[in-house]
Parts: C-alpha cells; sequence; structure tokens
C-alpha cells in the first residue's frame, strides 16, 4: 500500500502532462470504482450471510458524504495543486492526514479523547505543517503556496472523513471489498455527473500518461483500498496507519529520481515534525510520567521521593 500511494503522486503528475487536474481525478474515480464494482460482482462478499449492498437508506446517505469528503474533494484538491507544487511536496502533506483524523475524531465528532502526548504530537505536526509552508518566503498569494494550502486541505478532508467513518459506519457489517465499493463507487458516480464540467476537455495521451491514470484509478483507487481494509481488520487501525510512514518516503524518492524534483532545507525539516507528531499522536512514542508534587519538592535522594520512585513506571 505505501509504495502504490506514494507512487500515486508521481503518476498524477505525470498524467497532468496531457490531461486537466479534473479529468485526473475524474479518471482515477471512475477507474477505480469500475475495478472495484467487478471484484464485488465476482466475489459477491457477504458477512454472516447478509446482503451483498446495504439496504438501509441511511447507509447510502452515510457513504455518500464520505465519498465527497473522502475521494471527490481531495482527489480534485491533489490534482489542482499538483499543477503548482512537487509530487515530492504532495505526498509529504499527505503524510499530516494522521494529524487531521485525531483532530477531528477528538474535535468533531468526539470518538476520541487525546491523552497529553497526544495533544503534544498534535501540536508538534501542526508547527511541522508551518514550517512546510514555510509563510516567511511569501509576501503575497502565489500559485506554489496555493498548491501547498489545497494539499493541507485534501489532508483535512480525509480527516473529517476516517472521523465520519469511525462515528457511523464502522460498526456496521459490511464486507472490506463492498466497503471500498460503495466508497469508491459512489465517488466515481458523482464524477460521472460532473463529466460536463471536469472531463469534457480537449486530451493529449501518450503511453505513460495512459498507464499512469491506469494505474492510478484501477491499483492506487482500486485494489489498494481492498488491502487497506484487509490490513486494518487483521493489525488493526494503529498498525495498518504505519502506511503513512512509508508513502512520503516512496513519493519522495520517486519524484526526486524520476522527476528530478528537489526540496529545500525547510520541507524535509518539517516532514520529520509530522513524522514526530504523527508517533506521539498515536503513542508510538510516549513522554516521560509526570512527577508527582511530592517528588517534585523532594530532593531525589531521599525518604519522600521513594514512593514516587515505587509508583512510577517500571524501567523497560
Amino acid at each position: 500500500m505505501g509504495v502504490v500511494w506514494g507512487s500515486s503522486f508521481l503518476f498524477m503528475k505525470v498524467a497532468l502532462a496531457g490531461v486537466s487536474f479534473g479529468q485526473v481525478a475524474w479518471s482515477r474515480l471512475v477507474l477505480g470504482g469500475l475495478t472495484l464494482g467487478l471484484i464485488v460482482l465476482v466475489t459477491r462478499p457477504r458477512v454472516n450471510r447478509g446482503p451483498v449492498l446495504p439496504r438501509e437508506g441511511i447507509v447510502w446517505l452515510h457513504f455518500l458524504v464520505i465519498a465527497i469528503t473522502g475521494c471527490v474533494v481531495p482527489h480534485l484538491l491533489f490534482a489542482w495543486a499538483e499543477q503548482y507544487v512537487s509530487s515530492s511536496l504532495a505526498s509529504i502533506y499527505n503524510a499530516v492526514t494522521p494529524i487531521m483524523t485525531a483532530l477531528m475524531a477528538t474535535l468533531a465528532f468526539r470518538v476520541e479523547r487525546l491523552v497529553r502526548g497526544q495533544v503534544v504530537g498534535v501540536t508538534v505536526g501542526i508547527l511541522g505543517v508551518v514550517v512546510i509552508i514555510g509563510p516567511w518566503q511569501y509576501a503575497a498569494l502565489t500559485g506554489d503556496l496555493w498548491g501547498q494550502l489545497a494539499c493541507l486541505g485534501a489532508a483535512v478532508c480525509y480527516g473529517f472523513t476516517f472521523g465520519y467513518t469511525r462515528r457511523f459506519l464502522s460498526g456496521r457489517p459490511i464486507a472490506g471489498a463492498t466497503f471500498a465499493f460503495l466508497n469508491i463507487g459512489l465517488g466515481g458516480a458523482i464524477m460521472l455527473l460532473l463529466t460536463p464540467v471536469l472531463a469534457w476537455h480537449p486530451v493529449a495521451l501518450t503511453a505513460p500518461i495512459v498507464l499512469s491514470l491506469v494505474a492510478l484509478g484501477a491499483l492506487g483507487t482500486g485494489v489498494a483500498y481492498i488491502w487497506n481494509i484487509n490490513v486494518l481488520r487483521a493489525w488493526g487501525p494503529t498498525n495498518a496507519s504505519t502506511v503513512t510512514y512509508v508513502t512520503p518516503v516512496v513519493g519522495v524518492l520517486l519524484g526526486v529520481l524520476l522527476l528530478g524534483e528537489t526540496l529545500s532545507w525547510h520541507e524535509p525539516l518539517g516532514a520529520a515534525l509530522v513524522l514526530l507528531g504523527i508517533l506521539l499522536a498515536q503513542k508510538r512514542l510516549r513522554l516521560p510520567p509526570r512527577r508527582s508534587a511530592a517528588a517534585r519538592e523532594s530532593p531525589p535522594g531521599s525518604a519522600a521521593a521513594a514512593p514516587a520512585r515505587a509508583a512510577g513506571s517500571p524501567r523497560r
């Protein structure tokens, strides 16, 4: 998943040489929806012998919401942004998603509560985003700045989608392939309705552009979503989210090696801060435990400090 999703930013940059940003997002969702639809049609996945597709109208409404916020809008934003920013930088911004997910899950949907270390992690991650943008570089709004803000907006959309999914859909008995199909398929259906606006423009197709669009749609927005559901259910959400660490590494390497892109000093520094924030927000790194008031007031070797040491965390 990390390799496929990290490559997606390269595919978008290559495709933009011959098609519009709207056509990139359109192709991605339509091809992804068709791929997942064929998989569901052939495999007919069920949970506890239930129906292949959900029958409750409210479930379809929830999937329509995440199709818009998790597919249509962010895919358009990333494709538009890559007209102005490098594929490497776009892949770095994609790594901000766990930080945005933590904020949305806590503040918007209240399905989680952040402990002290997670609050520090979110704060460090936001600081990393500011460093990546480098506001000291801009005396006025430029295409590069707007492109970065669009990437950040896409990450916010993903964070909202994860929080919404956890709140309204995670507990429902829906097979992984069906879940992915409804999410991407409804996004593709919306794109088909928007064809006169987004996709009805001249194109200049070459073999690399066509292959990039097919890989971006069928693989990156199709099969990889089923992999994601399977890994999520086998490993749990925290371990599955480690793909976030791989995606920007792959995206940056491909951008530098294949497209000759370069990064300014502050962009990898900001990316490192974002990664540190993710590790703290996901409790993979923990802050030292707070010392009690008695322990802070007593000398380290005093008798009063002994109970505080005894009550502390054991050494590992």
